[in-house]
């Protein structure tokens, strides 16, 4: 069993329709037909949304967001609308809050690979394959792969894990003109985020798109280019044949599978709450993260 520890209940807006609480986001609808989304301070980890959250989190997440859109507009449109507040919000949802368009999602995680390692690294030692590709042998833990490669997930409900596909198979769900499409944006996007990282010295080992449609038009959707949603390393610190040092959820991995949690992670007991030491170095990390991206202080934003 996974899921939310504690699930929160929605806040009631007036004008507002709660659609769904998902790990991280809860997205209502206005009067207008548009999606509001406000990303909450919630951390998930192992499948498992966890009881402590934390501070500023889904703040950092949508003002990055905002950042990379304005990044990438000229390869792909994006969702967002406005960031204006709702009438009526909790003042509190200031900053973490975007108004955006309704689109016909695309039931695929479009996932771009440039390093190897994760679930990824897992197959590769099995079969020296990602999602069926091929893969040169002589790779380790975070190598950096010949060329970006596009590897596809089912996107799973709150408590469920991701699970690795085929392109055959996103051809066969979504059809083959749609499969190609994500595939040359995702990997067209990744590639011009990849390149601005490592101008600030991060490394972008990989992330994850959603994608939906208007009309004909493909639009790109939900978070993009977060601690998140993908892995950013130190670019000085980058040694293959280890785990990398992280901007990310790695301060709460690793405490919640050390003896300090006493949680076992395979059984079927929720996590317990994050001391504050974890939580105060995670924000830290997504901090630095948002400032070496950007270029801002966080400080000066909120």
């Amino acid at each position: 069993m996974s899921g939310f520890v504690e699930k929160p209940e929605p806040v009631e807006v007036p004008g507002l329709t709660h659609l769904h609480t998902g790990k991280v986001r809860d997205l209502y609808r206005n009067g207008a037909g548009e999606l509001v989304m406000v990303a909450s301070d919630r951390m998930s980890a192992y499948d498992w949304v966890l009881p402590t959250e934390i501070p500023d989190k889904g703040r950092v997440l949508t003002q990055l967001s905002l950042w990379w859109f304005d990044q990438l507009s000229d390869l792909v449109p994006n969702h967002v609308l406005s960031t204006e507040l709702p009438a009526g919000a909790p003042a509190d949802w200031a900053g973490r809050t975007l108004i955006c368009k309704a689109l016909d999602m695309v039931p695929v995680e479009c996932v771009a690979r440039g390093y190897l390692t994760g679930s990824g690294l897992a197959e590769y030692e099995a079969s020296r394959t990602v999602c069926g590709l091929a893969l040169p042998e002589g790779l380790t833990d975070g190598s950096e792969l010949p060329a970006p490669i596009f590897t596809p997930a089912t996107k799973a409900a709150v408590g469920d894990h991701d699970e690795n596909v085929s392109y055959e198979e996103v051809a066969r769900q979504v059809g083959a003109e749609t499969a190609a499409l994500l595939r040359q944006t995702t990997l067209a996007v990744y590639s011009r985020a990849r390149d601005i990282a490592r101008e600030r010295g991060i490394i972008l080992a990989d992330t994850k798109f959603e994608f939906g449609f208007e009309g004909s038009a493909l639009i790109l959707a939900d978070e993009v280019l977060t601690p998140d949603s993908s892995r950013f390393w130190p670019a000085d610190q980058w040694q293959p044949g280890r785990a990398q040092p992280s901007y990310d959820k790695q301060f709460v991995r690793d405490w919640l599978t050390s003896p300090a949690s006493g949680w076992d992670r395979r059984s079927e007991q929720p996590p317990p709450a994050l001391p504050r030491e974890i939580v105060d170095a995670t924000r830290a990390k997504y901090l630095e993260a948002y400032e070496l991206l950007t270029g801002k202080s966080w400080s000066d934003s909120f």
